[in-house]
């Protein structure tokens, strides 16, 4: 395995075998086995993979969550060994963000709701730090993990209005035991904030269960989120969606089709989790 960070010798990683298939996986580091499960399917699917480890600033809105992201590159480098990553590509923020750096990727109606609605910049950050990703390492196919469901959407967006030739693959959610969704925040969590914490979980399965006996009406389902999460007194509520899969426009009335979402904080740590009906 090569461990890279100049653009350049990326780029000539890749030059050097054009004729074979490339499966890419960016990541922010810190990784755990949600990371690790988008891997072993690049792996299964294509003859060279890259993941890439860089603590992208554009996404973070606050300086203290930039700086309190834990960074474990030699953890996270011996992880990706041992599934058999052919490349790890560390770029320099100084090198990714040059002086005088003013460009950014805007997907717009996709990233106006959920997260950009509450994280504003965030997911701006990601489609433009995506965009670079893509740009030097050109890969056939990039993975991407179902909790992060917005910027996936805002990814596959991207690829196609920007007609790049890459396929978006997006993966299961992975989860613990208790079915909290795999996130480096986790670590953030208090004992007591970790064992409140799978109410996410519950909430979003018991709003599936109900939509698969019947009720589909989109205000009932956001009600009885709102109120298994409200059940547990160290959430609190950042938003709770059912919205179109594809635009994430809210949905209102009877649903055949949507993406239950939510973000809840507990404590100072924000959590994410979503599923899909239809």
């Amino acid at each position: 395995m090569e461990i890279i960070t100049p653009i350049q010798a990326m780029r000539a990683v890749r030059r050097a075998e054009p004729e074979l298939s490339w499966g890419f996986v960016p990541t922010l580091g810190a990784l755990h086995e949600g990371h690790l499960s988008l891997v072993r399917r690049a792996r299964a699917e294509n003859d060279r993979v890259v993941a890439s480890i860089f603590v992208n600033p554009m996404q973070f809105e606050r300086q203290s969550d930039l700086q309190a992201y834990p960074r474990t590159v030699e953890r996270d480098a011996d992880l990706l060994n041992a599934e058999g990553v052919d490349v790890v590509w560390t770029p320099d923020e100084a090198e990714m963000y040059p002086p005088g750096f003013q460009t950014v990727v805007d997907v717009q109606a996709v990233t106006r709701r959920l997260e950009g609605e509450h994280r504003p910049g965030h997911l701006q950050g990601v489609t433009t730090i995506v965009t670079k990703l893509f740009n030097v390492v050109r890969p056939t196919r990039a993975y991407f993990g179902q909790k992060d469901a917005q910027q996936a959407a805002a990814v596959r967006r991207l690829v196609l209005d920007l007609s790049m030739d890459i396929a978006i693959v997006v993966c299961p959610t992975v989860r613990e035991a208790d079915g909290l969704a795999m996130s480096s925040r986790n670590v953030l969590l208090t004992q007591e904030q970790r064992a409140a914490a799978p109410v996410l979980y519950r909430a979003l399965s018991e709003a599936v269960r109900a939509w698969e006996a019947g009720e589909h009406q989109a205000e009932i389902l956001r009600s009885w989120m709102k109120t298994r999460i409200e059940s547990e007194p160290l959430a609190q509520i950042d938003y709770i969606s059912v919205a179109d899969p594809d635009t994430l426009e809210e949905l209102h009335g009877p649903v055949d089709r949507a993406l239950l979402s939510l973000a809840v904080y507990f404590g100072d740590v924000r959590l994410i989790d979503n599923m899909t009906v239809s």
